[in-house]
Order: C-alpha cells, then structure tokens, then sequence
C-alpha cells in the first residue's frame, strides 16, 4: 500500500469541506422550499408542524445523498497517470 503525498491528503480534505458546505447549502434550500410557505401563508399550526417535519426530512435526505455523491465521485477518479 502507497503512501499519501501531502497534495493527495489536501484533496481530501478539500473535497471533504467541500461535499459539508454544499450539502448543507442544498439542504437549506430544500427545507426552505418545502417550509417556507406556511409562514408566508400563515398556515395552521398542524400544517406548520407537517410542513416542519417534511421540510426536516427531506433535507436530511439530500444532505445524506449530496455527500455521499460527491465522495464516491471524488473516490472514483483516475488516478493521477503522471503527466
């Protein structure tokens, strides 16, 4: 088993950093789309909770599925060829 060079360690961790920001930006976004109508609708309180719960989850979803895209993504690569 090779070692890892010092810029294949970096990538990692950029890419890391990378797959976090953007899922939790991704997620922020989907559970504004789905929640955010009940404040500006001035739902009920039951619609509110549902659209909460809703909101939660499916942004817990594509956090989940945006980080582990882009780390299988990232893991999958050609290796450097060397040139």
């Amino acid at each position: 088993m090779e070692r890892r060079t010092q810029a294949d360690r970096d990538a990692i961790t950029i890419e890391i950093g990378y797959a976090f920001v953007s899922a939790g930006l991704a997620a922020g976004l989907v559970f504004a789309a789905v929640f955010g109508p009940a404040p500006v609708f001035d739902l009920s309180g039951a619609a509110h909770r549902i659209l909460a719960v809703a909101g939660g989850i499916l942004a817990a979803v594509v956090f989940v599925l945006r980080v582990t895209h882009l780390l299988w993504r990232f893991a999958r690569r050609p290796e450097d060829d060397g040139r």
